[in-house]
């Protein structure tokens, strides 16, 4: 089988101890490639390099360092048919799915932020005739950015590009589960002509590589995406080091659906919001209230809208829901499902495994799943799912909407869905989330800041936020 090696001072190369991982196909269940399981050992190449490259790169001028990841983002382009049907296979997700979302963004991220990297500038504070103030943006140095599994390339470039813009050196460990795509991108940074060493990646799982990155005392920043319980594990390990920190982590996002809303509409874009990626987006839509004079009407449009979602092989253009990414997640999500029944929910559509004929007669196929009659304090609406399952509920008021919604350790992303200006303004400001769409979902701007509240994480990601996580500032101060 194809396996999947590290890329370390712009070359592949084996695991030192020679260790390899199964890596499985989620809509066959059968293992197709084996992936490098690092330990210290690689992490200690990794660091050399990234020290070997770190003055040539961060005192590239930006404009030679832009043109290079503008290259790189048109070689993912270039090579986006075979990108997306890695991720299919790799991932479960629908092949259409990962052309139009997965790669584009990929080759977005990076455009964006080599285009930012020469936009980026800082502040100057005069003290009239007595001097002078100017801030220095430096590059914090090597950098750690781990990325997870449901969005791989996706979200693994929206780590890797503002560190790299930044001037950067970067050590990155994308997820164990979905390793595909970042492995064929370190082929595409060779062909891009990307400096050696600037950027390395690490494969294998959280203990034995993720690990060694966040405690490394070269690794000056963690930027982390994943579940709640492993971005307080990082916490409690590189706070002490006083290293920087960026954690965006889980969500249990609700949907606030309005009588005054366009309802053909609004079903259609909460049928999307809570299933696309098979539910495995952090920002997907889980629970979703109705106002109550059109919560049947609600309620028969989106079932019957959930019920026509094409479940099949990720590798057939038609296919809309694909397979889950692992047995274990498949098992875990249809565990919350019966739990929702023990708890008292009744199960308006799906609820079970699905099993397929042909090549993907042994996937880890999961039937859309509605769920109704579950009060807010049930583990089914407190805790994260990650899967094609969602609630709906009826609410009375405003009040008690805003109740409903906020009512979890979580803060990520909320949605509502109303023609009140006045209403989609107000309740925006008393939503405790770090991202609010109005009548919108998934509308995503690069510049804007990205993260969330309470559970959901710590600092903010997108435009110059993530320029400024990235670096350094330094205020020099000059008298007359």
């Amino acid at each position: 089988m194809q396996k999947i090696n590290n890329y370390i001072d712009g070359k592949l190369l084996a695991p030192v101890e020679g260790e390899y991982l199964d890596n499985v196909e989620p809509a066959t269940g059968k293992a197709y490639s084996l992936l490098a399981q690092s330990t210290d050992k690689d992490l200690a190449l990794a660091v050399q390099a990234a020290q070997r490259a770190t003055n040539g790169w961060a005192n590239m001028p930006a404009e030679q360092r832009s043109n290079l990841l503008l290259k790189l983002a048109d070689v993912i382009d270039a090579n986006s048919e075979q990108l997306a049907r890695a991720e299919a296979i790799d991932n479960g997700k629908p092949i259409t799915f990962a052309k139009t979302v997965d790669c584009y963004r990929s080759a977005a991220n990076i455009r964006f932020f080599a285009s930012a990297l020469t936009q980026f500038s800082s502040e100057c504070h005069s003290m009239g005739s007595v001097g002078v103030n100017y801030t220095l943006r430096e590059p914090v140095g090597i950098v750690g950015c781990i990325s997870p599994w449901n969005l791989p390339l996706y979200l693994f470039t929206w780590k890797i590009a503002p560190a790299l813009a930044a001037g950067n050196c970067v050590i990155a460990k994308p997820s164990e589960i979905t390793p595909m795509t970042a492995y064929l991108f370190s082929s595409l940074c060779i062909q891009a002509g990307l400096p050696k060493g600037v950027l390395n990646i690490l494969h294998g799982s959280g203990g034995s590589i993720g690990a060694p990155i966040v405690a490394h005392k070269q690794i000056k920043a963690i930027s982390f995406t994943g579940g709640s319980h492993t971005g307080r594990q990082i916490a409690s390990v590189a706070a002490p080091m006083l290293k920087k920190i960026s954690l965006e982590l889980g969500g249990k996002n609700p949907a606030l659906v309005f009588a005054d809303c366009d309802v053909k509409k609004t079903v259609s874009e909460l049928v999307r919001a809570a299933f696309s990626n098979q539910g495995q987006i952090c920002l997907c839509a889980s629970r979703v209230y109705v106002e109550r004079s059109i919560y049947s009407e609600f309620k028969a449009a989106f079932v019957a809208q959930v019920e026509k979602l094409r479940l099949g092989d990720p590798l057939e253009s038609a296919t809309q829901q694909g397979a889950l990414v692992s047995k274990a997640h498949r098992d875990k999500v249809l565990d919350y499902i019966q739990l929702a029944r023990d708890e008292g929910g009744t199960v308006l559509s799906g609820g079970a495994p699905v099993k397929l004929e042909g090549r993907c007669q042994n996937g880890y196929f999961v039937a859309p799943t509605v769920i109704e009659g579950l009060p807010l304090e049930c583990r089914t609406n407190q805790e994260e799912i990650f899967g094609p399952v969602c609630t709906l509920q009826p609410f009375e008021s405003d009040k008690q909407a805003l109740a409903l919604a906020n009512g979890t350790e979580y803060g990520l992303a909320a949605s509502l869905w109303t023609s009140n200006l006045n209403r989609a303004h107000r309740l925006s400001r008393e939503l405790e989330f770090g991202i609010v769409w109005v009548n919108s979902w998934l509308l995503r701007d690069l510049r804007t800041p990205f993260g969330g509240m309470k559970s959901s994480g710590v600092g903010r990601e997108g435009g110059l936020e993530a320029m400024r996580f990235f670096s350094e500032p330094k205020n020099i101060c000059v008298k007359y």
